[in-house]
């Protein structure tokens, strides 16, 4: 029988691996992803009002049923824009989606007086999948980051930024493929800080000298990084079954164990402890600042990339640059049971409103979430011309290009519907 967890169904050995604090992937998953969104056929099943007063089904309830529940939440700034221009991408492939649309960022805190209003959550959770503009994160304010925030409320442990050349687009290097798979919920990134100059801070400064005789500068901040075993643990086993699932040989561990012991440490020896039960695919480990060299210098010799949260965040930015800029970079972020798709790139307010953002990459999260939803065909479903962006390259490949953004989307369909799978 299967275990319930809300309106989520899990097959049992899906509950075990959930036990176990491992994850399972569905064979039907396009993309290797640790999140079980809820079926069609599932909500026809359960659902009693799919059923006539005969008792047999009732075709006009099945057109219904195959709508997917997508929370789609703009952001600010060119946000709303490219959202737009993915929108008009998705619900061009023919797939039934209802949107649920979820203000955030600038507008939330005008409304709201916070840019993650709980609705967000709420809409998530019911949804389980979502589609996220990009938001502005204000500098020395009190308000924390939204893509923080959610990646820990939601647990989105796992982070897919694949980086690979399109045709068309320009680049100083051989043909690309890499994947940047990055721990999405420790690291710096937890958000445990100490204010310079606080109570707390000198409290904190105290215990240092007590407990190990390091004395704390009074005018330092600090932030602290926990990075831990289990936590380790299921990323790298994500990024093992990615690596599987996509016919790729060898996985990179970039980290600096050399200098921080303790917990880059901690997920360098996880990392290699996990690969004595994985020996089908390659684990390599490397130093941080070695890896930026040979991304710089031969990325075409890279495959996967596992790093902590901060290093991944740095490096999948770098490997956006290699294959063409963010604007044409996707991203997913992924948990057990929650999946949120958005684009790489800010959100680039000085172009905010002008027509002039590039849509391409938040198309091609678009076209990750309908693998995730079990839709890989989507686009491709459809006749469309050759599947590059040769001729007529998507507005440029930067955040600001030079189409009109709905134009944009509309030329990146033949883009979406070729893009690779992970």
């Amino acid at each position: 029988m299967n275990v319930e967890i809300g309106d989520h169904r899990l097959a049992p050995f899906e509950e075990r691996a959930r036990e176990r604090n491992e994850y399972a992937v569905p064979e039907t998953v396009g993309m290797s992803l640790p999140s079980f969104p809820k079926t069609a056929f599932e909500s026809f099943v359960f659902d009693s009002q799919a059923r006539g007063t005969s008792g047999w089904l009732d075709p006009a309830a099945i057109v219904e049923a195959v709508n997917h529940l997508v929370t789609l939440v703009p952001g600010d700034g060119i946000g709303p824009e490219v959202a737009d221009a993915a929108r008009l991408v998705v619900e061009a492939t023919g797939v039934g989606i209802e949107w649920d649309v979820q203000p955030a960022g600038a507008e939330a805190i005008e409304r709201d007086g916070t840019p993650l209003p709980p609705e967000v959550l709420e809409s998530i959770r019911r949804s389980r999948v979502a589609l996220k503009g990009p938001i502005t994160t204000p500098v020395g304010t009190g308000f924390r980051s939204v893509n923080v925030t959610l990646r820990q409320e939601l647990d989105l442990f796992a982070a897919v930024r694949p980086s690979r050349s399109l045709p068309g687009v320009a680049s100083r290097h051989p043909p690309l493929d890499l994947v940047v798979i990055r721990e999405n919920t420790e690291d710096l990134y937890w958000g445990i800080e100490f204010e310079r100059g606080t109570p707390q801070t000198a409290l904190l400064r105290e215990q240092l000298i007590a407990l190990a005789r390091y004395e704390l500068p009074r005018d330092a901040g600090v932030t602290v990084k926990p990075i831990s075993i289990s936590g380790t643990r299921r990323i790298v086993r994500f990024a093992f079954d990615f690596a599987r699932r996509g016919g790729r040989k060898r996985i990179t561990v970039g980290h600096k164990a050399n200098i921080m012991k303790f917990s880059d440490g901690v997920f360098l020896a996880t990392a290699l402890e996990e690969a004595e039960a994985n020996r089908d695919v390659e684990l390599e480990e490397m130093q941080v600042d070695e890896l930026a060299m040979w991304l710089a210098w031969e990325p075409e010799t890279m495959d996967v990339l596992l790093l902590p949260n901060l290093y991944g965040d740095l490096v999948s930015d770098l490997c956006a640059g290699l294959t063409g800029g963010p604007g044409i970079a996707p991203g997913a972020n992924l948990g057990w049971e929650y999946a949120v798709f958005e684009p790489v790139h800010g959100s680039a307010p000085d172009i905010a409103g002008k027509g002039l953002a590039n849509p391409t990459a938040i198309v091609l999260s678009s076209a990750m979430l309908l693998r995730h939803l079990n839709e890989p065909t989507g686009v491709g479903d459809r006749p469309r011309r050759k599947n590059t962006c040769q001729d007529d390259p998507v507005g440029g490949t930067g955040v600001s290009g030079r189409a009109e953004v709905v134009e944009g989307g509309r030329a990146a369909l033949p883009v979406a519907s070729g893009i690779p799978r992970s």
